[in-house]
C-alpha cells in the first residue's frame, strides 16, 4: 500500500505539466499583444512625442520581460519538478537551462517582478501630471514593497544555504 501512495504521489508531479503548457500559450498570447502594440504605434510615430516613443517602448520592454520569465518559468518548472528536457545533440541548449533550482529560480522571478515593476513606476512618473500625488504614492509603496521583499527572500534563502 505504501509503495503505491508513494508511486501516485510521485506520478501526480505530471499535473503540472498542463500548467506549464498553458504558460507557453500565455507566452503566445503576449506575442499577438506585443506585436499588436507594435502595429498600432507604427502609423503614429511621425507625429508622436518623445514621451510617447518612450513610454512604448517601455511597454515593449516590459512585455519582453514577462515573457522571457515566461519561459524561464517553464523550462525551470518543468525540469525542476516534473522531468529533465532531454533535447537532440544538434539543438542549442539555453546556457541556465538545469542550473536552476527552485531557490535561484524564485529569486529570478523576484528580480523579473521588481524590473516590472521599476518599468510601471517610470511609466507612472512620465505621467506624474496627470495622476494625483496620493496614487503616484501608492505606486512607489507598492515597488518598495516588491524591492524588499526580494531583498528579504534573497536573505532568507543566503541563510538557509549556510545552515
Amino acid at each position: 500500500m505504501e509503495k503505491f501512495i508513494e508511486s501516485a504521489f510521485y506520478a501526480s508531479r505530471w499535473l503540472l505539466a498542463p500548467i506549464y503548457m498553458g504558460l507557453s500559450l500565455a507566452l503566445i498570447l503576449l506575442g499577438i499583444k506585443f506585436f499588436q502594440e507594435v502595429i498600432h504605434f507604427f502609423p503614429l510615430i511621425l507625429e508622436a512625442s518623445e514621451s510617447d516613443l518612450v513610454l512604448i517602448s517601455l511597454s515593449l520592454i516590459d512585455m519582453a520581460l514577462v515573457g522571457g520569465l515566461l519561459v524561464m518559468i517553464m523550462f525551470s518548472g518543468y525540469e525542476n519538478f516534473i522531468s529533465q528536457i532531454d533535447l537532440d545533440d544538434n539543438t542549442v541548449k539555453l546556457s541556465w537551462l538545469g542550473k536552476l533550482d527552485a531557490s535561484s529560480l524564485k529569486q529570478k522571478v523576484a528580480a523579473s517582478i521588481v524590473a516590472i515593476s521599476s518599468i510601471h513606476l517610470l511609466k507612472k512618473f512620465m505621467e506624474a501630471d496627470s495622476i494625483p500625488n496620493d496614487k503616484l504614492m501608492w505606486y512607489v509603496i507598492i515597488h518598495i514593497t516588491f524591492v524588499l521583499s526580494s531583498i528579504g527572500m534573497a536573505y532568507v534563502d543566503k541563510m538557509n544555504i549556510k545552515h
